[in-house]
């Protein structure tokens, strides 16, 4: 019994030496200011703001109780639905302020600021397309339908929306388009979605708008296809089955 606890008490004393000397090194090391290894803790703790806001978005979203904003610094993403029906709707040309990823800014891009103060979609998909380390990826963010590649000829909208805004280099619809009570070429500082004016409208600028007041013009879009900076939903978003995934590859449909 006494050898057992000699031994037990010299080994817990080597352990304590190394574990002593192993301390030394890393204090040394720490004050030298060289930075080695990887910070878990630190990654994991600016890793946990992301994941909970992604958690607390897509529960505000599904239920509509969230405005918010979807755009990606410096690249354009699609937005696809298989329709869109709306109403005070107005658009303008701008030429908005597009953020690099080196964190400067240009205004040399020709845009379409398009505005719904109503609209109902036909489900949504949202497609971003990121590279980490030379591997590509996409960021899939979709509710509603499923939107498919060739949008059906009649639709009924499961998603709604207040006060939408899409900023575009291109927007396209799949079938007919059905625009009423519009003006075609109306000075774009006259435009008004939702009671104020398009950001970035300019006077005697092209613009889009109601021929019949304020909310007067409508439009139905036979699917949708919009290489967007920019998704505001200034106003309330409404939409079931909420869904944000991150596939490998380069994807093109949801």
């Amino acid at each position: 019994m006494n050898a057992l606890t000699s031994g037990a008490r010299s080994g817990l004393r080597s352990c304590g030496r190394a574990a002593a000397d192993w301390n030394a090194r890393m204090l040394a090391q720490a004050a030298d200011g060289t930075r080695r290894g990887t910070r878990w803790g630190r990654g994991a703790l600016a890793l946990v703001p992301s994941a909970l806001a992604v958690g607390v978005l897509g529960t505000a979203l599904a239920q509509g109780a969230l405005a918010a904003n979807f755009s990606v610094t410096g690249q354009p993403f699609t937005l696809t639905s298989n329709g869109v029906q709306g109403s005070g709707f107005g658009a303008v040309v701008n030429t908005p302020a597009v953020g690099r990823p080196d964190g400067t800014t240009t205004t040399t891009t020709a845009m379409a600021r398009v505005g719904f103060a109503s609209a109902g979609l036909a489900g949504l998909c949202g497609i971003v397309h990121q590279t980490i380390a030379g591997v590509p990826y996409s960021l899939l963010l979709t509710g509603g339908q499923k939107v498919t590649a060739a949008p059906p000829a009649a639709f009924t909208t499961d998603i709604d929306a207040s006060n939408l805004y899409i900023q575009a280099t291109e927007l396209q619809a799949y079938g007919p388009t059905t625009l009423q009570n519009a003006v075609i070429g109306q000075s774009a500082d006259q435009v008004t979605v939702a009671g104020k004016p398009l950001t970035g409208a300019l006077p005697g600028g092209f613009g889009l708008g109601s021929a019949g007041g304020e909310g007067g013009s409508s439009i139905t879009l036979h699917g949708l296809n919009a290489t967007a900076y920019d998704a505001e939903m200034a106003g309330a978003l409404v939409l079931p089955d909420l869904k944000i995934r991150v596939v490998g590859g380069t994807a093109t449909t949801c």
